[in-house]
C-alpha cells in the first residue's frame, strides 16, 4: 500500500521521526478532559504514543486506506476511528458535549480551517496541540506589531494562550515538504465569553485585516461608523497595532455606536 500517494492530494506529509512524534504527544497536559481527538493520524506514528496516555484516544481520518491500516494495527482504537471529514463532522456525535483535546500533524492545506473549526467548539476544547507549516504556527502565536500578526492571531488569542514550542526540519517527513514545520500548543483561557458582541468582534477583526496597511478609520469604512466615533484616536492605528484586548475594546465602541 502506497499511503504517501493516497494522501498526496490532502497535503499530508508523513512524520517518520519517532522522537518528534513522542514530543508532540507529550505537549498535552491531560488535565480537565478524559478524551483526545487526533486529526489525520495517517499510519499512526503519533497515535501509538497517544494510546499510552491516561486518556481515551479517538482519531478522525478521511483516507480509507489509512483507516484500514489503523484498524489492522491498533486494536486499542477499535470503535474509536471516525472515518469522516473533521471540517464537516459534528463532533458531538462522539463527545456529546464533553471536554476533549485536539492534537495532530495537520495537513498544511486545511490547517487554518482546523483552527477556526476548533474555535467553534472552544467550550469543549481546553487544549489543542499540533504541527503546522512553520509560518502558520508562528502566525497563530505572534504578538501585535509584527507583519505575521493577523486575523488568526487575534481570534485564537482571544480565547486561548498560544505558545510556539519547537521547529521541525523538513527531513523528518516522507515526502519532505518544501518548508519547515512548527509545533504549538493552545490552552484555553479561564474566561472565554467576550465582553462584546462576539459576531461583531469576528467581523471587526476580519474586516480590519483585509486592508491591513490602512488605518482602522479607512479599513472599517464598510461598517458605516458615525463621524463622531471615527474621530476616536484608536482609528488612527493600523490593525496590526492592536492586540485582542484592544480589538475587544474597539468592538465595544462600535457596538455602542449602534452598528
Amino acid at each position: 500500500m502506497d499511503n504517501v500517494k493516497a494522501k498526496k492530494h490532502l497535503g499530508q506529509h508523513f512524520l517518520k521521526d519517532e522522537s518528534i512524534a513522542q514530543a508532540i504527544a507529550d505537549t498535552l497536559n491531560f488535565e480537565g478532559y478524559d478524551d483526545i481527538l487526533e486529526i489525520g493520524p495517517g499510519m499512526g506514528v503519533l497515535t501509538k504514543y497517544l494510546l499510552e496516555k491516561p486518556t481515551t484516544t479517538y482519531v478522525i481520518e478521511i483516507d480509507t486506506e489509512s483507516v484500514e491500516y489503523l484498524n489492522a494495527h491498533y486494536p486499542k482504537l477499535q470503535g474509536k476511528i471516525i472515518s469522516k471529514d473533521f471540517l464537516k463532522y459534528n463532533i458531538n456525535e462522539i463527545f456529546e458535549g464533553k471536554q476533549f483535546a485536539i492534537i495532530g500533524n495537520f495537513p498544511y492545506n486545511i490547517s487554518t480551517q482546523i483552527v477556526f473549526r476548533t474555535l467553534d467548539f472552544r467550550n469543549q476544547i481546553p487544549e489543542f496541540a499540533g504541527m503546522f507549516q512553520k509560518e502558520v504556527a508562528e502566525r497563530i502565536c505572534e504578538k501585535k506589531g509584527s507583519k505575521a500578526y493577523g486575523i488568526l492571531s487575534v481570534l485564537v488569542q482571544a480565547f486561548y494562550d498560544a505558545e510556539y514550542l519547537f521547529t521541525v526540519d523538513e527531513t523528518v517527513f516522507n515526502p519532505p515538504p518544501k518548508v519547515k514545520s512548527g509545533v504549538l500548543r493552545l490552552r484555553r483561557k479561564a474566561e472565554i465569553t467576550l465582553p462584546c458582541p462576539e459576531k461583531l468582534f469576528f467581523t471587526v477583526v476580519k474586516t480590519a485585516f483585509q486592508q491591513r496597511r490602512k488605518t482602522l478609520r479607512n479599513s472599517l469604512k464598510t461598517l458605516n461608523l458615525s463621524d463622531n466615533l471615527r474621530e476616536d484616536t484608536i482609528f488612527d492605528k493600523r490593525p496590526e497595532q492592536l492586540d485582542y484586548i484592544e480589538f475587544i475594546a474597539l468592538t465595544q465602541k462600535i457596538a455602542a455606536d449602534g452598528v
